[in-house]
């Protein structure tokens, strides 16, 4: 069973609803190329949006943008130990740079005399590229701190993958900074945290996150400790909204980047690596739309007004569609981005529902009756309410419903969180809220701080500590008590939840 829109109910099969919606919505479709995918222009859009607001948070920051190579030797890899065994069963290898025609049939092979003398892995992510380059660039203090920022794609061979959320090939940012001293590169850490990566969060994709620090289990493979931001889906599973880490001197020692400090000694700099990614798309879709289709925040929407011309004679057309084009010019004029549908073959219901699917926060219907009447019809998407405003108001009201529209998917998508969080103290109860194969929500609990129960706990129903919290969610979250699995002291609840 699907809606009348050929997507199935969220309530009917939530996976499903997901997998139609990217498809149907127009952000992105399958590629022949196994476990990637191709990111259509209205996906492309929003993609840009995000990158766009991110990219000047990171420069009103102080951190600036550069390139590097896609190709990273395997050697590097080997360097630091912790990060090649975390990567290892996910990269993707260059073992040839040419091919010719086989000589025992058709079709093409890796010419035998074209082998590399060391593979070269794809980039996975870029900590080994970029700090085998930062010991030629640091030398001394005056050479700290190194804010750099790179937008790229990485390829992590997927063996499951679904659009947005985890494919083999997918569009990141990745900072990787250097510091002076341990305390440095700790700010530097919850400065991306929490002024770039909480805010754009709530502010532009009104995504409510909690922040928190990682179990050392579940941590960036050679960081010293991870943060992190967790959003809640409307199934009820978690997703990693963004990360950030302290990689402590384990990447400088590994690849011998040192600096003379103001007391002419050579030290190890202290390194960070953070990141977000096209997954953030997903988080957002999973977060606010409904079984209409997308619901875009306004600040992120790649088209924030659609205005819908109708009239069945020439004459009558030519009335709305200049109307139109005036709102549009009007609302451009106030930095609103626009689209005039004036498609003559469809009708003005398929274009109702084409643009809800899509997404765009606010409609504005243009028929002969409205503008004899001097007033003009104006839906907003996220709630479905239609409201009639005099004509000489439209472009105030559009306007003013981008930050409304905003501010109440945030609420919304905050309320959802509070009513599915639980605060959960036997393990009884634990296994009951995570039972079968439904979400679960967010379970506030006690933990012992060992990665034996940890695993146990994650064993026996598929729930995994998300986040060890910054900052507590109730008062009560930060005060210590017993685990609800082994019965040993813990300092504070935790977050745990099933997660994507």
């Amino acid at each position: 069973m699907s809606s009348n829109l050929g997507i199935p109910t969220r309530s009917e099969n939530f996976s499903e609803w997901y997998n139609e919606l990217v498809v149907k919505a127009d952000l992105a479709d399958h590629s022949s190329v196994r476990g990637c995918m191709v990111i259509k222009p209205h996906g492309y859009a929003l993609w840009e949006n995000m990158q766009r607001a991110l990219d000047d948070m990171f420069k009103a920051t102080g951190h600036v943008n550069a390139y590097f190579p896609l190709f990273i030797p395997k050697s590097y890899l080997e360097k630091e130990a912790d990060h090649v065994e975390g990567f290892a069963k996910e990269c993707a290898v260059v073992t040839h740079y040419r091919l010719k025609s086989n000589p025992n049939g058709s079709g093409l092979i890796p010419d035998p005399d074209s082998q590399l003398e060391e593979p070269l892995v794809v980039r996975p992510t870029s900590e080994t590229i970029i700090w085998n380059t930062y010991s030629k660039w640091i030398q001394s203090y005056r050479d700290l701190p190194l804010l750099i920022n790179q937008w790229a794609n990485v390829v992590r061979w997927e063996m499951r993958t679904r659009l947005f959320l985890r494919t083999t090939e997918f569009l990141w940012q990745e900072g990787h900074t250097a510091h002076a001293t341990f305390e440095e590169a700790e700010e530097e850490c919850l400065t991306i945290l929490h002024e770039c990566y909480g805010k754009f969060a709530t502010d532009w994709l009104a995504v409510p996150v909690v922040k928190g620090l990682k179990s050392e289990g579940e941590k960036f493979p050679g960081a010293d400790h991870t943060y992190c931001l967790e959003s809640m889906t409307q199934d009820l599973r978690a997703i990693q909204f963004g990360t950030s880490h302290h990689l402590g001197q384990n990447f400088a020692k590994a690849f011998d980047t040192k600096f003379q400090s103001k007391e002419g000694k050579l030290e190890y700099v202290y390194a960070t690596s953070w990141g977000v990614s096209t997954r953030m798309i997903g988080a957002l879709i999973m977060t606010h739309s409904d079984d209409k289709g997308l619901v875009c925040p306004p600040k992120v929407a790649p088209i924030q007004v659609v205005i819908v011309p109708m009239g069945r004679d020439e004459e009558t057309r030519e009335k709305t569609h200049g109307v139109s084009d005036d709102l549009a010019k009007q609302l451009r004029e106030k930095g609103v981005r626009v689209k005039v549908d004036k498609r003559e073959k469809e009708s003005p219901g398929f274009k109702y529902n084409y643009w809800e699917m899509r997404g765009v926060p606010v409609r504005i219907e243009v028929g002969p009756r409205d503008l004899e009447a001097g007033a003009l019809t104006v839906a907003r998407r996220d709630t479905g309410e239609k409201e009639t405003v005099a004509l000489d108001n439209v472009v105030d009201r559009a306007f003013s419903l981008q930050t409304e529209i905003q501010d109440a998917l945030f609420a919304k998508a905050l309320q959802f969180r509070e009513e599915n969080t639980h605060r959960i103290d036997t393990w009884e109860e634990f296994q009951s809220v995570f039972a079968g194969e439904g979400g679960g929500g967010f379970v506030l609990a006690h933990w012992d701080g060992t990665t034996e129960t940890e695993d146990k706990i994650s064993e026996a129903t598929k729930a995994t500590i998300r986040c060890i919290p910054l900052e507590p969610l109730h008062p009560s979250d930060a005060e210590p008590g017993v685990c609800v699995f082994s019965g040993k002291p813990s300092k504070q609840r935790v977050v745990f939840a099933k997660a994507y």
